[in-house]
């Protein structure tokens, strides 16, 4: 009712956005707190009150570019004082007169429309807004990284010396025509000049030596699968942004003499902007050690591309890489240092204030560059196709993406997160929790936090990666206020992993163990429990050559799978088991007691048919307690039963002990002078 009444004051001369409790409020005040010029607000209100908005508004420092009034019957001396002391510009009680309604919201619209025109006021708004869309070129300068290990840094150094050689042929010609505006834009869009690697297959990006003729000719598609991707892009195609980005990407490989590619351009054919990065490129490439070479110093990559080695470049471009090399040494320096942020911020800042008209109004002035920012960051976010969020703790809020929103299915604001049920639905149980943890426990010097949680996306199962930074106060000590990052979509690159880890661990046919990793694993379970008592049981089928011939190989198989899940199946927790090769399988086990009852139930399971195909089994079993915990030892002792359980007739398990090594012995002497009389007798006839 209250907020109907107000509508009917100032609904005609204003665009008013209404919130029912204080937590839509802030909702509200997150997504749109550079478009809101005042805030009507209550004192008594549902979820979160009036003062705890006021709060959020301090913490978040919305209170400094949008007013508040307080609106309320709750007017005794103490809840005033303490309206103005959480920085309110005034306080009306209820019931409202229209009158004094209207003009005090008029006279705190103007008063703060005075104050946006000071200088210091706009650099605050825009320094915050370059602030992030450095933020956004550091993440797309990871996402390169993570696909080719030697990009991460170059695509800042492109960056910056996209930025030098801008700035040059600013103050020293008149033949191209752009302005301090244009650096700002072409420099961020250099760092997209090799998006189209990420389309390139990862075997050829990363190979050690020299590319053969056909590698070579893959690779250098790169530069139109970037363009491309940038031609595609369902929104923003005319932002000048994306043009930029796209001459760059399109046009970074041709070379002035026209001996470039894709297209052979020559000399001014070539828009500046990729003339400058393709230099850029190259110097970066000679001082830069690469898996294919060591990296030159800056001198004697200046001489190279002075004297011709590197291709032809422009000759404005050459002139200025004499004059401002010195510049582009202490900038590009070993440690790999550039200019600090801070100042890059603050001299972007300044400049974009001063290429703006002299009679726009502080406002409109920074409406303009805050939309200039917004579209950048939208453009990162939707080139990244990452979800990428702020979250602060006071109050407990998460902020999304546009692109992240709508790929995840959630509000680009959501209050307490950790409570919404929505959230609580996609996430499993407790993931929440141990990121928060996480993020508790940085600390300023080492504030980054990566974890793998798996998320419900459109009724699948999806392995997801945050990669956040903790953000930290200047305080002292410093205090914990929440986090910015992204949540990567890593599903198939895991689920490729997870595969071969399984091809590497696991046997093809059976999916059980291979030997190979079986005996690591038992080598560790015994390295870890010195004191227990283990067994190992190897088995084969009897007859399964028969299985073979009568009914075919594939038939075999079928039943090595069969035997593989009994083995699954009967087999308790703990318990390794794995295919040795061919039909012969091993099982290791802790025991405490009764370890032939054990055998025994296992044994009997294993035994019995498949199709009309009768299983029969025959089993040597080695003890710790009897032959030690030497891997090598334990197998050879099992073998040495089975082998004596098909002595004595196939069909049954047996038990190493002292005396089987005897038996066999005495088996293997009787067996050589069978074969010696043999012989002897067959010479004879």
């Amino acid at each position: 009712m209250n907020r109907s009444v107000l509508m009917d004051m100032l609904g005609d001369d204003y665009d008013v956005l209404e919130a029912e409790d204080g937590k839509q409020a802030v909702a509200l005040l997150q997504k749109h707190s550079a478009e809101i010029d005042l805030l009507l607000l209550d004192i008594v209100m549902p979820e979160m009150d009036g003062f705890e908005v006021l709060s959020a508004m301090n913490d978040n420092g919305w209170i400094d570019d949008t007013p508040v009034i307080m609106i309320s019957a709750e007017s005794a001396p103490a809840r005033v004082k303490k309206a103005y002391e959480l920085r309110a510009s005034d306080f009306i009680s209820r019931p409202f007169d229209a009158t004094i309604v209207r003009h005090r919201v008029v006279n705190t619209i103007l008063l703060y429309a005075k104050q946006k025109k000071l200088a210091g006021m706009v650099t605050d708004q825009i320094y915050e807004k370059e602030k992030q869309s450095a933020l956004m070129i550091d993440i797309l300068s990871h996402i390169v990284e993570f696909r080719n290990g030697e990009s991460g840094q170059h695509v800042l150094h492109i960056r910056t010396l996209t930025e030098l050689f801008l700035r040059y042929l600013l103050q020293s010609s008149d033949k191209y025509n752009f302005s301090r505006g244009d650096i700002a834009l072409i420099s961020t869009a250099a760092a997209l000049h090799d998006i189209g690697k990420i389309g390139i297959p990862g075997e050829i990006l990363n190979k050690p030596g020299r590319l053969t003729d056909e590698e070579f000719t893959i690779m250098k598609t790169h530069s139109m699968l970037g363009a491309t991707m940038l031609e595609k892009l369902p929104v923003h195609q005319n932002e000048p942004l994306v043009k930029a980005a796209y001459e760059i990407c399109r046009w970074h490989h041709e070379r002035y003499d026209g001996r470039g590619y894709p297209d052979g351009l020559v000399g001014d054919q070539i828009p500046i902007s990729a003339q400058i990065v393709a230099l850029a490129d190259v110097y970066d490439a000679l001082t830069s050690e690469r898996v294919y070479k060591k990296a030159f110093s800056h001198e004697i990559a200046i001489q190279m591309i002075l004297d011709g080695q590197c291709g032809q470049f422009n000759p404005l471009l050459m002139e200025g890489l004499r004059n401002i090399e010195g510049r582009i040494k202490a900038v590009m320096n070993e440690s790999g240092e550039k200019e600090p942020p801070e100042e890059r911020t603050f001299r972007n800042v300044t400049e974009a204030m001063v290429q703006q008209h002299e009679e726009l109004s502080a406002s409109e002035r920074t409406l303009k560059l805050l939309e200039h920012e917004r579209m950048k960051y939208r453009f990162f976010a939707d080139m990244s196709q990452e979800a990428q969020f702020e979250y602060t703790v006071s109050p407990p809020m998460v902020t999304i993406s546009e692109w992240g929103a709508k790929h995840l299915g959630l509000d680009e604001v959501i209050m307490d997160p950790v409570h919404d049920s929505r959230v609580d639905a996609m996430v499993e149980a407790g993931d929440l929790e141990k990121i928060s943890e996480a993020l508790h426990k940085t600390t300023p010097e080492q504030p980054v936090v990566q974890y793998d949680y798996r998320a419900m996306m459109n009724g699948e199962k999806r392995w997801m990666k945050i990669i956040a930074r903790a953000t930290w106060s200047d305080d002292e000590p410093p205090q914990y206020g929440g986090a910015i990052g992204k949540a990567l979509d890593v599903h198939d690159d895991k689920m490729k992993m997870d595969e071969l880890q399984q091809m590497a661990s696991h046997d093809t046919l059976t999916g059980l163990y291979n030997h190979k990793f079986a005996r690591l694993q038992i080598q560790e379970m015994m390295a870890k429990r010195p004191g227990s008592r283990f067994a190992m049981g190897i088995f084969d089928l009897d007859h399964f050559k028969q299985a073979n011939d009568t009914y075919g190989h594939m038939f075999g198989d079928e039943v090595l799978k069969h035997m593989s899940k009994t083995l699954k199946r009967t087999m308790r927790e703990g318990t390794i088991t794995a295919r040795v090769g061919g039909d012969e399988f091993l099982l290791f086990f802790e025991y405490h007691e009764h370890v032939d009852l054990a055998i025994r139930r296992i044994y009997n399971s294993l035994i019995g048919s498949y199709e009309d195909f009768t299983i029969s089994v025959s089993m040597g079993v080695a003890k710790t307690d009897m032959v030690g915990m030497d891997y090598d030892t334990l197998f050879h002792a099992a073998d040495q039963a089975l082998y004596a359980a098909k002595r004595a007739g196939r069909g049954r398990f047996c038990f190493y002990d002292e005396t089987i090594s005897e038996i066999l012995s005495v088996i293997s002497s009787i067996e050589s002078d069978e074969q010696a009389e043999g012989e002897s007798a067959g010479k004879g006839e």
